[in-house]
């Protein structure tokens, strides 16, 4: 078992990131009370406010949640800012990030 010299964002769509992508992909209905799977980021482990830490990374944040929607960026909403992050996704966070694997880490760039 490692501990990882990182911290985490574990993002989880709310619904108005989910209307938004059902207008998207017309295919596949989207609700809050489904079982929506969540992404984790890892961040810097040595935070004090996790504010600052979103103030950082939500612009890469976003477009990483709107590009799994589409990767086309035409369909994405044109304002996105701080405050409509926070609207659309529900954030959590911690300091501790445990591997529990034995297998060697294996970082892709995206």
């Amino acid at each position: 078992m490692d501990i990882l010299n990182r911290g985490f964002l574990t993002v989880r769509p709310k619904q108005a990131f989910l209307d938004w992508a059902n207008q998207i992909d017309k295919e596949v209905f989207f609700d809050e009370s489904d079982s929506i799977e969540s992404n984790t980021y890892l961040i810097e482990d040595d935070f004090f406010e996790i504010e600052p830490v979103i103030e950082k990374h939500f612009k890469k944040i976003f477009k990483h949640e709107l590009s799994v929607i589409t990767e086309d960026e035409e369909l994405w909403p044109e304002t996105r800012t701080q405050e409509i992050f926070h609207a659309w996704f529900q954030i959590e966070f911690g300091s501790i990030v445990v591997d529990l694997e034995k297998t060697d880490l294996i970082s892709e760039k995206i």
